[in-house]
């Protein structure tokens, strides 16, 4: 494992959800409280009062309490060790559904596994707001189930990884009409998957019986396959690997869910980032990380699947590469740079193995 780098890296270790929970909170207590801070920012900024994002907390948390119980004592764990309310924290890791009560344009993750010398890898670039460039971090999670590790954010459990079975998972936002609170939170999924799950059938089972009432895509990947799994009120579709590769950005592509799709998110964006992805893997998949890496560099004039901020706009407005992963599930490793794909050759890079 090497771990030197400036961003902030957790190694959690505990029996239950709930020692995890207090030990992550304990590990946070100087920034969690200031995470919330700026999420509850933006969330107003976007138009998401307090009452609404109160009312998505709460359905988000009977959600929960009726399919995974543990993790609301991994949430109460998490407050009592960071000093916060349960309900912050719940917040953060229902921000995905808090915000799809807010109409917003986004520029978004872009997505592609491959498969390299025989065995599949994923790469994906995580766009988000540059403000909350401070309050991501890594970590590797020792609890009830599989070890997994990868990348999150402050106060929440789970988003980009690969646990010790073998099975990866990367993430990205979709949008549909009918979105919004009142299902599992889709970073509690993942954590849910990740900790559950030894393989990609497995995960897309589990999945399947989770309630829904939010939209994303996990593109997982095992030594057999790899599937882009589009998460919905209006399903779960399963978008397999062509070729020996699947590319994802931020639009549905089975036709069921994209006939509600929230375009007006994502589009043309969406279509254009996917669509140089397809050109440049015509001419054959990547030979290596770093030409997996490549497919994911866009210049000026370019889809943006390299993200630059805009810092002329405001809060809300300004989209940026935080972060670039690779994961290799038959080494059981996960690769993140602290920063844009251009950044590959001289970033900080930290490599984890379970």
């Amino acid at each position: 494992m090497n771990t030197e780098t400036r961003r902030l890296h957790l190694s959690l270790e505990g029996a239950t959800r709930s020692e995890l929970g207090r030990r992550r909170g304990e590990a946070l207590r100087p920034t969690l409280a200031v995470a919330y801070a700026k999420y509850a920012e933006l969330f107003r900024r976007l138009g998401v009062t307090a009452r609404l994002e109160r009312a998505g907390v709460d359905r988000s948390l009977a959600a929960i309490e009726g399919w995974r119980p543990e993790v609301i004592a991994e949430f109460e764990g998490v407050a009592a060790g960071a000093g916060v309310g349960l309900e912050q924290v719940a917040a953060l890791n229902a921000r995905t559904e808090i915000l799809a009560l807010a109409p917003r344009a986004s520029s978004e993750c872009s997505t592609v596994t491959a498969v390299v010398d025989g065995h599949r890898r994923g790469v994906q670039t995580w766009d988000w707001h540059i403000e909350l460039d401070p309050f991501w971090h890594t970590h590797e999670v020792a609890g009830p189930g599989h070890r997994y590790a990868g990348l999150t954010e402050q106060g929440i459990l789970s988003k980009i990884g690969v646990n010790d079975a073998g099975l990866a998972l990367h993430f990205n936002i979709l949008g549909h009409r009918d979105d919004g609170p009142g299902g599992v939170p889709m970073h509690v999924l993942s954590s849910v998957v990740l900790a559950e799950c030894a393989t990609v059938d497995a995960a897309i089972a589990l999945i399947r019986e989770a309630p829904i009432a939010s939209s994303s895509a996990f593109t997982m990947l095992d030594s057999a396959q790899s599937v882009s799994v589009e998460i919905s009120p209006a399903g779960v579709f399963p978008i397999p690997e062509r070729a020996g590769s699947v590319q994802r950005t931020n639009h549905f592509q089975h036709e069921t869910p994209l006939a509600a799709q929230k375009t007006e998110l994502y589009e043309p964006d969406s279509s254009e980032r996917l669509e140089l992805v397809r050109e440049r893997l015509g001419s054959g998949l990547p030979g290596g990380d770093a030409e997996m890496v490549e497919l994911l560099v866009s210049g000026s004039g370019q889809p943006p699947l390299t993200c630059v901020p805009d810092m002329a706009l405001s809060y809300g407005e300004r989209w940026a590469t935080l972060a670039t992963v690779i994961t290799d599930p038959d080494a059981r490793t996960v690769r993140i740079l602290d920063g844009m794909p251009t950044e590959a050759a001289t970033g900080d890079w930290i490599a984890l193995t379970v």
